[in-house]
């Protein structure tokens, strides 16, 4: 009995290390325009914020001005704080959290079950998004799906072919969405 103990806590041991592994690191994710941010300079209480990243990607903090926040990640931001900061205290220590993730938004519209807008936290392929809406609906034309990113001004149509998804093959198309990308299941 002992034995039999000893050999599942093992493997629960070894299941929880390969998980924690898998794992992203808190680096990977980069800062998208919508999030709040909570900024706090230690020992000083005027300088605790809660800040909205504006859509052109830019925050306000008192003493540094505005700031580029999108596209990095929260140790850049905290570095960029930390070195305007230096002006006006002596050795800043600055922290940066990302209290709400409202920036990274993809959208599923069309002939799907639960059609909307989804918040995510991790990188989301085509397929996951088309899951998390339910997936297609009865009528859905699956080989006519597109993907509509916009770069810059422009505003790019990419075709999906669910059909060869589902017979493997063509899998490079399985693209992982960017904040904003809109998936149209006609």
């Amino acid at each position: 009995m002992r034995k039999i103990q000893s050999i599942l806590t093992l493997l629960l041991l070894l299941t929880s290390l390969h998980l924690q592994a898998e794992e992203p690191p808190a680096e990977a994710y980069l800062i998208q325009p919508g999030d709040i941010l909570r900024i706090t300079v230690w020992k000083e209480e005027d300088l605790q914020r809660e800040v909205i990243v504006r859509p052109d990607g830019m925050i306000s903090f008192p003493l540094v001005g505005e700031l580029a926040g999108a596209g990095q990640p929260v140790s850049g931001l905290r570095e960029q704080i930390e070195a305007r900061l230096e002006k006006y205290i002596p050795d800043p220590v600055v922290s940066v959290d990302v209290g709400e993730l409202r920036g990274n938004t993809v959208y599923v519209i069309g002939k799907v079950n639960r059609p909307g807008a989804f918040p995510v936290t991790r990188n989301v392929d085509v397929m996951q998004a088309l899951s998390m809406a339910g997936g297609m609906g009865t009528y859905a034309a699956a080989n006519k799906i597109r993907i509509l990113r916009r770069q810059g001004s422009e505003l790019r149509a990419i075709p999906f072919e669910y059909g060869e998804i589902e017979k493997g093959e063509n899998l490079e198309q399985n693209i992982v969405l960017q904040p904003g990308d809109v998936v149209v299941v006609p």
